[in-house]
């Protein structure tokens, strides 16, 4: 009875970790990820004061060359003031391959710039990048300019508007 006792926590444990680590790990390469988030385009949470940054821009092929519409859009960051991933959203694109999404601007981890991690769909793809942030501008890291470069011109990010409220273009292909 003592070892069947011992088996069933074990086993329970066993299956709490798995579960736990496939839903933060197995899905994503940056922490945050949240298989669950809603369809939503504002992720601003409800306080009037803050800086906020709207994200637009277009999902291409491979190539580079074609937009794709229909496609899955997934977004999270740190939430302001908070070591915690709360702000979440999920969209699609539009005929033209747009997409388009506001939210505050994202708190960073201990030595890092702040960012906002994306994982974008197709029935035969999924894709995971992310864009670094700072009061000065957008940027991307070194593994997203290898795997995108193809889109030449439209390939680094371009921020504009007030600290306090500003509109950054970035596209991505996949």
């Amino acid at each position: 009875m003592q070892k069947a006792a011992i088996a069933t926590t074990g086993i329970t444990l066993f299956s709490s970790a798995s579960a736990l680590k496939a839903f933060t790990l197995d899905e994503s390469p940056f922490m945050g990820y949240n298989p669950y988030t809603e369809e939503k385009t504002d992720l601003r949470n409800s306080s009037l004061f803050g800086k906020y940054i709207s994200i637009k821009g277009t999902i291409y092929d491979k190539k580079g060359l074609v937009s794709q519409p229909n496609t899955t859009m997934e977004v999270w960051h740190l939430s302001p003031n908070s070591n915690k991933f709360r702000h979440h959203g999920k969209m699609k694109t539009d005929s033209q391959g747009s997409y388009q999404f506001i939210t505050n601007f994202p708190n960073k981890e201990e030595g890092k710039a702040s960012r906002v991690y994306f994982k974008v769909s197709t029935n035969e793809t999924t894709y995971f990048t992310e864009l670094l942030l700072n009061d000065f501008g957008a940027h991307i890291t070194g593994k997203h300019w290898e795997e995108n470069n193809q889109l030449g011109d439209k390939l680094f990010p371009l921020k504009e508007g007030a600290l306090d409220s500003s509109t950054i273009t970035f596209n991505i292909s996949i």
